[in-house]
């Protein structure tokens, strides 16, 4: 008999390319989840899935079951959020999506509040870099996801901003020409590449503003390993402030002359849009922005 767990696995497998990961999703095992689709191809008569290069893909008919399959479980899930309204609660689960420093920084309190306020809600997180937070939520893969410097026009959630500021060891010349630096000025100096994990950083802001970085004498992923770099003489940096140590000793930071920010936002899938959890963190977030985070008005420490 086919039941709502061979929707979802279906979906799952179809989202992952792997039946072990989409096994994994639903928490079945993974010889269970073989055995279910292919219980499910028996019952249909017909293969929803096919193996090409070492990844489960549908077939041509797995495609359009694939399609319905979405639509009737997002259509319990409207079902499920009309009749949990009607009752004055909210549950299921919500799957998140963001980049490592959000998680550290700005979505814990968002994480209490919501767990106060909706303790029936499942929150599972992940950890993803900007660009695999977004091909996530167009697979429908999570529920909701932070996006940076979201399109005018996008339907988002407003979290905050954070402003790129630069770092530089405390002995260099340019640390004591003033309280701000131009981007190009700071752009000619060895540079220590810091990304986070994103798309957004120092190289692409640069290339936007025309501006070339061409010595650049590390490229690392995380903050702490950039500002340990800066100290040990090897270059200077630009990061968001949001990432700035505690302890700055031996660094000093620095406005950008022009300043430039990025801005964060929680935006749905497509496919949960509609879900009770994700209603509910949305008029949660609603009526006031989220404390704690950087904006315009607020400068990062000048202190070297």
């Amino acid at each position: 008999m086919m039941n709502l767990m061979h929707w979802r696995l279906v979906l799952a497998v179809a989202d992952a390319g792997n039946i072990t990961h989409a096994a994994a999703q639903v928490g079945m095992t993974q010889s269970g989840a073989s055995q279910a689709i292919a219980q499910l191809e028996d019952m249909l008569g017909a293969p929803l899935f096919t193996r090409e290069r070492r990844q489960t893909v549908p077939t041509a008919l797995g495609l359009r079951v694939v399609d319905e399959a979405r639509a009737m479980l997002g259509a319990l899930e409207r079902i499920q959020a009309l009749t949990q309204a009607a009752r004055g609660t909210a549950r299921g689960t919500l799957r998140l999506a963001s980049f490592p420093m959000v998680f550290s920084t700005i979505l814990p309190p968002v994480l209490r509040r919501f767990r106060q306020l909706h303790p029936a809600i499942d929150v599972v997180s992940l950890e993803a870099s900007d660009d695999e937070v977004e091909t996530l939520l167009a697979a429908g893969t999570v529920d909701v996801g932070v996006v940076l410097n979201a399109a005018p026009g996008r339907h988002v959630c407003p979290l905050g901003e954070d402003e790129w500021t630069a770092v530089l060891p405390a002995a260099h010349p340019l640390a004591r020409a003033g309280n701000a630096i131009d981007f190009a000025d700071l752009a000619a100096q060895p540079f220590v590449l810091a990304t986070g994990g994103c798309s957004v950083h120092a190289q692409s802001l640069a290339q936007d503003a025309g501006i070339t970085i061409p010595d650049v004498r590390a490229t690392v992923r995380d903050w702490a390993s950039a500002f340990a770099l800066v100290r040990e003489g090897l270059g200077v940096t630009l990061v968001p402030a949001l990432t700035l140590p505690d302890n700055r000793r031996g660094l000093r930071v620095l406005r950008l002359a022009a300043p430039q920010y990025r801005s964060f936002g929680l935006a749905a899938s497509q496919h949960a849009a509609e879900s009770a959890p994700v209603q509910a963190l949305f008029e949660m977030l609603q009526p006031r922005p989220v404390s704690g985070v950087a904006s315009r008005s607020s400068h990062p420490s000048r202190a070297g």
